[in-house]
């Protein structure tokens, strides 16, 4: 049984449901409120997601994506075989993990949970993210090949929740039609908006 442990506002976490949802994959899902000594075992640096499967502890979003992948979806074009491609793929997690990560999720942490940082200074690199991005996406459908991939995956949430972080999207409308694009694949994970769960 997979048990993946995590918060349910994280874009980190979310692509990791996001493939989880994709593949078909039965987990149980534990919500983090604190990290526990058992947790802290597990990752010892106190970040979410943590994956794990049988005897099998992963951390890092992007690392238990391509793991999840290679062992239950071999028969996706999720992470593509061709040098060229997974190289691609590889890029734009890259980005995920740097840029992305930088620009709309700081600014989105700053927003949502107070964390400390300079919001202005974030919003400054989501839209140079962004501008790039959409002009990207202007050429093809998805950012990495023609068909989507983890690359895709990585930058969905906090692309689509960048609103939240005070980044409009409206100048973008190449970026829109791709969040559209994932949001029509079977079996999709919506990201929830931060407002819904507290409603909720």
């Amino acid at each position: 049984m997979i048990t993946l442990y995590g918060k349910p506002l994280s874009g980190h976490v979310h692509r990791v449901r996001l493939v989880l949802s994709l593949l078909k994959l039965d987990y149980q899902f534990e919500i983090v409120s604190a990290f526990t000594p058992e947790l802290r075992i597990m990752n010892p640096l106190a970040q979410v997601p943590i994956l794990k499967d049988g005897n099998l502890v992963l951390t890092d979003s992007n690392a238990i994506m391509v793991y999840l992948v290679k062992q239950y979806g071999a028969d996706s074009s999720y992470l593509p075989d061709t040098p060229s491609d997974a190289a691609h793929v590889q890029r734009w997690l890259s980005i995920a993990a740097g840029e992305l990560r930088q620009g709309p999720a700081a600014a989105r942490m700053v927003s949502l949970f107070h964390k400390a940082g300079e919001p202005a200074n974030a919003i400054e690199r989501a839209h140079a993210l962004f501008a790039i991005m959409d002009a990207h996406l202007a050429q093809q459908p998805f950012l990495a090949t023609a068909f989507p991939t983890l690359a895709d995956f990585a930058c969905y949430a906090y692309t689509a929740r960048a609103p939240e972080g005070g980044v409009d999207l409206q100048p973008y409308p190449n970026i829109q039609s791709w969040l559209k694009r994932l949001e029509a694949l079977p079996n999709f994970f919506p990201m929830p908006w931060a407002d819904d769960l507290k409603k909720g």
